[in-house]
């Protein structure tokens, strides 16, 4: 029989550890203390950041205070992260950013789909990005049966949407035991104002989503099965399965360099060390950049990888023209010239 405990480790790579990869020009980004859990970049250089995130089971550097979206302009040279400013009428008492997506609409609109987790639930909020005064119009919140447990989002126009359900529970314990058990409960979803729908199923934690600058391909990490699934996007909106990349550790988020299409992730090199946060065994950081995942020999390459003295947790990693921005969980956010 299989022993839940061992598969269980295995799955959170418990016993990995990582030999360092450093970058010449890099440094943590002022005023991001409490992570930066997801990163999307606009064409023009425009990064949003999404800050605060409390996670069942992680613990959290401050509790009580709510989360923050920041914005950092990477065309300046020295580029600070800016606070947005959300619009009245919307509850940042309870706002915790998860996963995050934009969306240029034709008429240059700018839209930001944000995963919240207000009181433990899951909605998506929606915004309209006003660039004079780098403030966020709240637009309307999405709650639907289907969007049980969301964790990241790809945008597919101005109200529609591809969604990661990481577990099936949304309750602590069971998301735990769904863990523990190896469960494959986990899903992706297609969600417009006329329809919502599964569109893909049977992943142990279906995390990161992007989709690649042809618009054909859809990417999933699965964070507990150490891989990257390759879906082909049909009219209707349905992803069929095209092939899967193994990895040797847990893919978080997904970013995709729109000019060659590579895929760069945040990944934690041991899982296990992430729940636990112990300051004395801190959880690692690792950025891998996947090449040509659609050919036959893809080429993955370790970028950056930190024991943690550095870079706690590392979830998300996201470049623009020679520039890479590393978000983190909990922990704080480095920015470096490749």
């Amino acid at each position: 029989a299989v022993n839940p405990l061992s598969s269980c480790r295995n799955r959170l790579n418990a016993s990995r550890e990582i030999a360092p990869v450093s970058l010449p020009n890099c440094r943590l980004i002022k005023g991001i203390e409490t992570g930066s859990e997801d990163i999307d970049i606009l064409p023009n250089g425009l990064a949003f950041i999404s800050s605060g995130l409390k996670y069942p089971g992680i613990k959290s550097p401050a509790p009580d205070k709510p989360g923050e979206l920041f914005l950092m302009d990477l065309n300046e040279d020295n580029p600070r992260a800016v606070e947005l400013r959300i619009s009245r009428g919307f509850d940042l008492a309870s706002f915790n950013p998860h996963g995050i997506s934009t969306y240029v609409d034709r008429d240059d609109t700018v839209y930001l789909f944000v995963v919240n987790h207000p009181h433990q639930k899951s909605t998506v909020e929606l915004f309209k990005f006003v660039e004079d005064d780098n403030s966020l119009v709240h637009l309307k919140t999405i709650r639907h049966d289907l969007l049980t447990s969301v964790n990241d989002i790809v945008a597919m126009g101005p109200d529609s949407f591809y969604a990661t359900n990481d577990h099936y529970f949304s309750d602590f314990i069971l998301m735990f035991l769904e863990m523990f058990l190896g469960l494959t409960w986990s899903n992706v979803v297609y969600y417009s104002p006329k329809e919502v729908k599964e569109v893909a199923a049977g992943f142990y934690s279906a995390n990161g989503i992007n989709i690649s600058p042809d618009r054909k391909y859809i990417y999933v990490a699965d964070v507990l099965d150490h891989n990257v699934h390759v879906m082909e996007k049909h009219a209707n909106w349905n992803l069929t399965h095209v092939k899967t990349l193994q990895l040797d550790t847990l893919a978080d988020n997904l970013s995709i360099d729109p000019h060659t299409g590579d895929i760069w992730t945040g990944c934690h090199p041991n899982g296990m060390k992430l729940f636990y946060n112990d300051p004395e065994n801190l959880p690692a950081s690792e950025v891998l950049r996947i090449q040509n995942i659609l050919s036959e020999e893809p080429v993955v390459t370790r970028v950056y990888a930190d024991d943690g003295s550095v870079l706690q947790g590392s979830s998300v990693a996201s470049v623009y023209e020679g520039k890479l921005l590393i978000g983190t969980v909990f922990h704080r956010a480095l920015y470096c010239e490749l």
